[in-house]
Formats: C-alpha cells, structure tokens, sequence
C-alpha cells in the first residue's frame, strides 16, 4: 500500500512531514498496580485499555488515511472510518486512538477486526456493512496543522474534547478519569462486560513521546484458569515456557495458548510431574510462534502426556478461542484432572 500522493493546493493545511504517515505513536510500558492518583506527573489520568487496533488517523487535503503503529496504511480495509474522517474531521488533523468492533454480544471482537483487515479492497466496504467498526480517539498529535505533540496532555485533552463535540458514530472519543475509584470500577467491570483488557494511565503534565514508554504505563486485567499442560518448548526435564491446550466437545485437544519464559522454580514444578507423550498425541511436531505475536515462525515442540492441569493467569485478549498474549504459570492443579475443565465451544 501507498501513501496518498501530497497534495500541491496553496491553500492546503500543511502537516508536519513526520505526521504526515506512517505515524510513530507513544507506547505504554506494563505494570502490575494501578498507578496512584499522584503517581504520574502532573497527576494520574484513567483510560480504558480498548481491545483492538492501533491507529493514527492523518486527515490532509480533501483524504484520510489510517496507520498502524507497524507502519501500515490499512486505510483500504476501513473505509466507513475514512469516510467518517473526511466527513467530520478538519485537514490538518491527526489524531492517535484505536480500531473497535462490538460483537453481537456486546463484546469487543478482535476476530471481527482480523476479517476486516483480510478481506480485499474490493470487498472491504460490503464487509464494512457486516461488520461496521468504530474509532476510539485518545490523543490528539496535530490540528489545523500545528504539532501538538510537545503541549501536556491536559492542553491536547481538552482540544480533542472540544473537536469530539461535533463528532458521530463511528467516531468517538475515550473515555477519561482522574477518579482512582471509578477507575477501579472500570477495571474490574468492563473486562468481562466488554471485552477491554484493562487501563491505560497517563500523566496530566507529560508531553506525547513517540516511540517511548517514559509517559504511560497500561495495566492489564488478569483472570486465573485452569489448563491442560499439553507441550512445552525446551526440554520434559526442563521446560521453558508451557503450550496449554482444552479439550473440544468431540474430544479433540486443542492449543489455546502459551505462557511468558518460566522461572527456574516454576520449570522444576512442572518438570517433576510431566510425562511424555505416547504417539496418540495430536499435536505437531514443531509449533508456530507468530500466533502470538512472536517474530520467529516454528519452535520445535516437546510434547507431554495431557494428564497434568496447571493454573495460569491471563488478559481477556484472546483471538479465534486463543489467548493473544502470554499466559503467566501460577501453580500445577493436582487435584483437578482433564474432565473436570469445561470444554472448548
């Protein structure tokens, strides 16, 4: 994909050239605790965390156009939310947010998202019309041309409050708090109301970093469950990070995610009570890591006997039945077997 051609109009707003796409937006580094209401400079502002696409919309001339934070113009697979731009927005604007579906259920779908990222241009708008998607802005990096980026992060708030004002679905605005108590409600609620997968806090007085995690920090919300220890990368007698599988109703086992790298301690617990597998194991031999985000394509896979239950805990992203992001081991599950986990849909 290619960037639109720059525009020559006199009377065009320009942009500055390192806003103008591919965008580099600021980045969240991960933390275990909500952040107090003084923790932060200038003092702690509560997002939810969306379940979804990052994106900066760039709004120059008489387009717009959509990047992801890896740099790709996927402005052909949206165009309800580049009509919706060019429709509401003034050139000159770029704003930082995040692409959302809600499933039927009322959940953010982040399968939906993958079919509208994979379907051709050509049917980008009939599956637009199946699956209509929505813009969550959160910051505001440039308007009427003019780079926002080193202004605090109330200045940038309040214009983008004041530009969402004239705004409509699909476009909307992230909702804000400096309440530590209402975000707790948030944090706890709405991972299993709606799918979002925890908070983003940022300091009221800091400026937009791009490619730095010096001003955010997100905090993911982590549910504990119990899965059937199907393979390991490393070796039985050393495992280094647990694949986790469930069984189907027609008793198939199937992958459903990988934890982070094990400690020591941890690899010793498991190592003590894994078996191998017989040859009735239905895994492959080696497994993709990309399914998770990694960069490398195969890791040979050490498979186990699925007789071992472990608890581990987990975000609430998930994609086709899979946790999207590193699980984290907590404890085996000796007095739980195989049978007694609820099966995969």
């Amino acid at each position: 994909m290619t960037p639109a051609k720059q525009r020559t109009d006199p009377g065009e707003v320009r942009i500055p050239a390192d806003l103008a796409g591919p965008v580099e937006v600021a980045l969240a580094r991960s933390v275990d605790e909500i952040p107090g209401p003084r923790a932060l400079p200038g003092g702690s502002r509560y997002e939810v965390k969306w379940d979804g696409y990052r994106v900066a919309i760039v709004r120059r001339g008489d387009q717009a156009r959509l990047w992801t934070r890896n740099r790709h113009d996927i402005s052909d697979r949206f165009p309800d939310i580049v009509t919706a731009a060019i429709q509401q927005l003034p050139a000159g604007l770029v704003l930082d947010g995040e692409l959302v579906i809600l499933g039927a259920d009322g959940r953010l779908s982040f399968d939906a998202l993958q079919q509208r990222l994979v379907t051709s241009p050509t049917k980008a708008r009939a599956k637009a019309a199946q699956l209509p998607a929505a813009y969550a802005a959160f910051d505001l990096l440039a308007n009427g041309g003019v780079d926002l980026r080193t202004q605090r992060w109330t200045v940038r708030r309040t214009r983008l409050e004041e530009l969402a004002r004239r705004w409509a679905p699909p476009l909307q605005l992230t909702p804000v708090t400096d309440d530590i108590n209402e975000a707790r409600e948030w944090f706890e609620v709405l991972p299993a109301a709606m799918g979002v997968e925890g908070l983003v806090v940022k300091g009221a007085a800091t400026r937009y970093g791009p490619g730095r995690r010096d001003g955010w920090v997100k905090v993911k919300h982590r549910e504990t469950r119990e899965v059937i220890v199907g393979g390991a990368l490393g070796s039985i007698t050393r495992p280094e990070v647990l694949i986790a599988g469930l069984y189907t109703a027609d008793g198939e086992l199937t992958v459903v995610g990988r934890t982070v790298p094990l400690k020591p301690d941890q690899s010793a617990q498991l190592a003590a009570v894994l078996e191998p597998a017989d040859d009735s194991h239905p895994w492959p031999d080696e497994i993709t890591s990309y399914r998770w985000g990694g960069l490398d394509s195969n890791k040979p896979l050490t498979k186990v006997s699925p007789t071992v239950v472990a608890e581990v805990s987990a975000d609430a992203a998930t994609q086709a039945g899979q946790v999207r992001h590193g699980m984290r081991y907590v404890r085996v599950r000796a007095d739980l077997s195989p049978s007694d986990l609820p099966q995969l849909a």
